[in-house]
Order: C-alpha cells, then sequence, then structure tokens
C-alpha cells in the first residue's frame, strides 16, 4: 500500500479540468471541513481546482488511491477488451485488498473527523467499493458505472453509515445541455 512506483500518474485533460470547475462551482457554497484526496494526479489535481473557492485544507490519503490495473493499467477501454477480452487483468489489485484498504481510509476519516464534512476527491473504483460495502451490495463495484465528477454523498448517523445518493451529475453541464438530468 502506498506505493505509486510503476502507476500511469495521468493528469486531467481539458474535460477533467472543466468538470473539476463545475464541481468547484457546485461545492463552493458549502463549508467544508477537509478534503481528502487520493495522491495520484487526477484527484489531487481535482481537489486542488475545486479548492480554489472551498479554502479548507487538503490531505493525501494512500488508502484512497485508484485499484491497480495491473497489466491493463493507463489502457483504453477498447485497448483492455482486445488484450484482456476475458477481462481477467494480470497483476490487477484483488478486490479483498482493495476494499479493506478503501473501508480503513474511510474509517480513519471518521476517527479524525467525526462529526465534520469531509469531502472525499477520489477514483471510480474507490467510490464504488465505498457504494458497495455500505449498501450491502446492491450498488457500487460491477452494478453501478460512474460519471466521471459525479458526486455521492454518505453519512455516519446513528452508528452506521448511509448513503443519502449517489452518481449525482446535475452539476455538470455536459449532462445538463443533453436534457439528461
Amino acid at each position: 500500500m502506498g506505493k505509486l512506483q510503476g502507476r500511469k500518474d495521468i493528469p486531467l485533460n481539458n474535460n477533467g479540468i472543466l468538470q473539476a470547475e463545475e464541481c468547484r462551482e457546485f461545492l463552493k457554497t458549502t463549508h467544508w471541513n477537509v478534503i481528502i484526496t487520493s495522491p495520484l494526479k487526477r484527484a489531487k489535481e481535482t481537489a486542488e481546482i475545486i479548492n480554489n473557492e472551498i479554502k479548507s485544507p487538503i490531505i493525501e490519503m494512500v488508502e484512497f488511491i485508484e485499484r491497480d490495473y495491473g497489466d491493463a493499467e493507463g489502457m483504453t477501454v477498447t485497448e483492455r477488451l482486445t488484450a484482456f477480452p476475458n477481462k481477467n487483468y494480470p497483476n490487477q489489485d484483488d478486490r479483498r485488498t482493495l476494499t479493506k484498504r478503501v473501508i480503513d481510509g474511510i474509517q480513519k476519516i471518521n476517527q479524525l473527523y467525526l462529526g465534520k464534512k469531509v469531502l472525499l476527491v477520489a477514483h471510480g473504483g474507490v467510490i464504488n467499493t465505498i457504494l458497495s460495502q455500505f449498501s450491502n451490495g446492491e450498488i457500487g463495484s460491477g452494478k453501478t458505472k460512474l460519471i466521471n465528477a459525479c458526486i455521492s454523498n454518505i453519512e455516519f448517523k446513528e452508528e452506521v453509515w448511509k448513503i443519502k445518493n449517489y452518481n449525482q451529475i446535475s452539476h455538470l453541464s455536459q449532462y445538463r445541455n443533453e436534457g439528461k438530468v
């Protein structure tokens, strides 16, 4: 855990920057005590863009780096399907290890920031893992296709994690303009 060596640390493209800016506009009216981010470039850049308005401390946590897809890391969907039509990627992080790492991170956030408003900027595999764990597998990994820059809200209430909503995209102009919201 925590090893970023060998990972394809890809920066945000122009669309990703626009999506981060739209997240910033949507989130800026809410007070956030802290922003937690994956140390991988896309998440960090997104957190920094959002924080231009929010002005909260940014904390990197390795628990929220994206799942390592092994030999398929950095490939496009087409490249992956061509090279690995069965979707079995050699040297990929196993789901159990990913789940333990992510849930350990969520527990750490809960211990450090109990009762605080925390904004977590993470990757699709991480978010789907959280959604799967807190919905008892009803949504999330293998069931939910997350839209890039979507917003999901969870809360720790009465000693239980609850999903308030997930995969929210009304703040993204790409989907407002297409009438998909």
